[in-house]
């Protein structure tokens, strides 16, 4: 009979089946599983997913067309990467403002039609063989344009799909998603050029980007938890940063992603010279290398994804020390086997960073500045590159490669604890203070029968003695 009734608890009258302990318990259901029961936030997720395949897809595809345009020219393709990227750090702070000055679903819907439109462009272009180099770098500042109008909102609208409860596990699915689509849209792009050429393949992206399209036209208003108060007149950077600066909670994880930004994520760079100058291998052991890494990665997100207790501040602190234990570890690993092991757990480690951080900015900072001050955050986690890339190329000339994995991966664990230690104090120091007190100033002095206006009598703000 016990036996009987713990098979039928576990469907519910709708039939929906439930997992249930020995003891007839139930069991709480996955928290990502159940941060993808919301349906606004299903489609939106979708969405991207479709949308940044298609972006991948282009990326690649967009370094192999000016690679044929320029017969073969790093240079060329280096200048395209910072056309796209400099707009983050130009405008990037500009984005947050629009997205706490409007509603960040209208100005969502603007942007990635912009992407499209450029996008599709693009395409014709190529495929009518109509396109020229100076067409491919205007239209990638322009996306790069669009891009950084759209992440700070595109972020930050994350908090009204799902609420502050599962923000962070919402955090951590996005960027499953994004792991994801890194894994796929390369290879799908390299087979779509392999058999059609470039054109097809931007024509693609500018698709992708009606999933999008649909997933926000089609969400239920009523079930967004948008701020109640419009600060469409005030929207001050001033206000974002004076905010961060008061606030511990917020101040931790900015600074902490701008060190790790800088120093620590520069794997794009680090494992391409590992490859290259350590192992003296090829583009397929170079490509198993950063396979690693990214599964890593995903594995970090989707645990990340499962979490029930929001981030901390010690979770932060204690993740980055751990990745930048395994970043320094894997400068020591003798082999080509042993290295590509360590970068598993380095992948998941960086992500649980990332993740931690976006989401303790998110959580802790006011709804109606969230827009600007998640652009801080994009601006310090995406500015710090240009700075990080090449320094880390100076340190792997002068030292070798292996020395730029150790120090990147020895000052962003440094960093942590020592902000997180500065950060304690300083926060401690500012609620020990005791609080002024108004004391009354001395009467008035009376001067032939007049009072001088500077002797009128003001309050006077002083500490009680200890």
């Amino acid at each position: 009979m016990q036996t009987l009734r713990a098979c039928f608890a576990t469907l519910d009258v709708g039939g929906r089946h439930r997992r249930v302990r020995r003891g007839g318990k139930r069991r709480a259901p996955s928290e990502a599983l159940a941060t993808l029961g919301a349906r606004n936030y299903r489609r939106y997720l979708i969405g991207q997913l479709v949308s940044n395949i298609g972006t991948w897809m282009q990326r690649a595809a967009q370094d192999l067309l000016v690679l044929q345009l320029t017969g073969n020219s790093g240079s060329a393709v280096g200048i395209l990467t910072a056309l796209q990227f400099l707009p983050q750090t130009l405008f990037g702070l500009f984005g947050g403002v629009f997205a706490d000055r409007f509603a960040k679903r209208r100005l969502l819907i603007l942007t990635q039609s912009a992407m499209g439109v450029q996008s599709l462009v693009l395409g014709v272009l190529t495929v009518t063989g109509a396109v020229h180099l100076w067409a491919v770098y205007v239209l990638a500042f322009l996306l790069g344009t669009a891009t950084a109008l759209d992440s700070p909102a595109r972020n930050a609208f994350v908090c009204e799909l799902v609420g502050t409860e599962r923000l962070a596990n919402a955090v951590s699915l996005n960027s499953a998603q994004f792991n994801v689509a890194r894994a796929i849209g390369p290879a799908v792009a390299g087979l779509a050029v392999a058999v059609a050429g470039t054109g097809p393949v931007f024509l693609a992206n500018a698709a992708s980007y009606l999933a999008v399209l649909y997933g926000l036209i089609t969400l239920r208003a009523d079930e967004l938890h948008a701020p109640k108060e419009k600060n469409r007149g005030n929207t001050r950077l001033s206000d974002a940063f004076r905010a961060i600066r008061a606030t511990p909670e917020l101040l931790l994880p900015i600074t902490v992603i701008a060190f790790v930004g800088t120093f620590g994520f520069n794997f794009q760079v680090t494992i391409a010279l590992i490859a290259r100058t350590v192992f003296h291998s090829g583009a397929a052991a170079y490509g198993y290398l950063s396979a690693a890494y990214a599964v890593g990665s995903l594995i970090g997100a989707l645990r990340g994804a499962g979490k029930r207790k929001p981030p901390t501040a010690r979770r932060l602190v204690t993740a980055t020390v751990v990745f930048g234990a395994l970043e320094a570890l894997s400068g020591f690993m003798p082999g080509y086997a042993t290295f590509l092991l360590v970068l598993l757990p380095t992948g998941l480690a960086s992500v649980t960073v990332m993740t931690t951080a976006n989401a303790m900015t998110q959580l802790n900072a006011d709804p109606g500045m969230r827009g600007r001050i998640v652009s801080v955050y994009l601006l310090v986690l995406l500015g710090g590159t240009p700075v990080g890339a090449p320094l880390v190329g100076l340190v792997s000339d002068t030292l070798g490669a292996r020395f730029s994995l150790i120090l990147g991966g020895a000052i962003s664990a440094m960093a942590a604890l020592t902000l997180s230690a500065v950060i304690t104090t300083r926060s401690r120091t500012a609620q020990e203070s005791p609080p002024l007190t108004t004391v009354a100033a001395p009467p008035p002095i009376a001067i032939d029968s007049r009072l001088h206006p500077e002797s009128a009598a003001q309050p006077v703000a002083r500490r009680p003695a200890a």
